[in-house]
């Protein structure tokens, strides 16, 4: 049972619901991400992702995008990402930290040389979302293979004779987009969240955790609601834009984390 398993089946325990947070590594330098990064647990993050910035991210919004390309002028790669992530193990044993990003990084590592690294680096699942279900031999099974959870995204063009492709070989948990576009375009509506989620729920056992156009503590509240989860990535990486400070950052996550759990 991976990481990600054993938190969210204690969060169902305790009859909570999971708030996990996004935030790209190297942004708005490696000191001062690496200090976010640490402080998102004790900030009521039960999951962490961590996004390795890419120079195409295809799937991402302006908010991420600059992110990203903040991150690469500060000398961020997926390697140094990955020494992150060592560092942030270090201290943190028992958080499940996921990485997320694009294929082509990973692909010009090596596909072994990459799984090897992220293992050392304790990461405990994967987020790419440019590699579809048919093509599952590339990083997906090799990456289940050495113990790593796969996470799919399920969309609301995801129809029901796709979903059980995109199910498939997926584990750890299903990322529902709320919205159809890129990160940060729009507002989730738990209404409209609510049956695409049921239906998601029908076809799989693993819980369905909901991201995309969550930017307050009430919108994650009214998504947690209908979900096992939701994800915040674009507006902790905004406030990271507008010059926060770590510990400004973190009160932020802290009252969204609060907000997902009905506080």
């Amino acid at each position: 049972m991976t990481r990600i398993a054993r938190r969210i089946d204690a969060l169902r325990a305790s009859g909570r619901k999971a708030f996990v947070a996004y935030v790209m590594a190297g942004d708005p330098d490696y000191d001062r991400s690496l200090a976010i990064l640490r402080g998102l647990p004790a900030a009521g993050a039960d999951i962490v992702e961590l996004g390795f910035p890419f120079t195409d991210p295809m799937a991402d919004g302006p908010t991420i995008q600059e992110a990203g390309q903040r991150a690469l002028q500060a000398g961020m790669t997926l390697h140094r990402t990955l020494e992150m992530a060592a560092e942030f193990r270090r201290g943190d044993a028992q958080t499940p930290l996921v990485l997320m990003g694009y294929y082509n990084p990973i692909h010009a590592m090596g596909v072994p040389r990459f799984l090897s690294a992220a293992r050392a680096a304790g990461i405990d699942g994967l987020i790419v979302v440019d590699l579809p279900p048919e093509e599952d031999d590339e990083l997906c099974l090799p990456a289940r293979a050495a113990g790593l959870d796969f996470i799919r995204l399920a969309t609301p063009t995801t129809d029901d004779r796709r979903l059980p492709q995109v199910l498939r070989n997926s584990s750890g948990f299903v990322y529902y987009v709320s919205i159809t576009g890129i990160t940060g375009a729009a507002a989730a509506s738990a209404a409209e969240v609510a049956p695409e989620v049921a239906r998601i729920k029908a076809a799989t056992d693993l819980p369905v955790l909901v991201g995309f156009g969550i930017r307050t503590p009430e919108a994650a509240r009214a998504i947690a609601s209908v979900a096992d989860g939701v994800v915040v990535g674009s507006a902790i990486v905004a406030e990271i834009a507008a010059g926060r400070t770590p510990e400004e950052v973190l009160d932020f996550v802290r009252a969204l984390a609060a907000g997902a759990r009905g506080g």
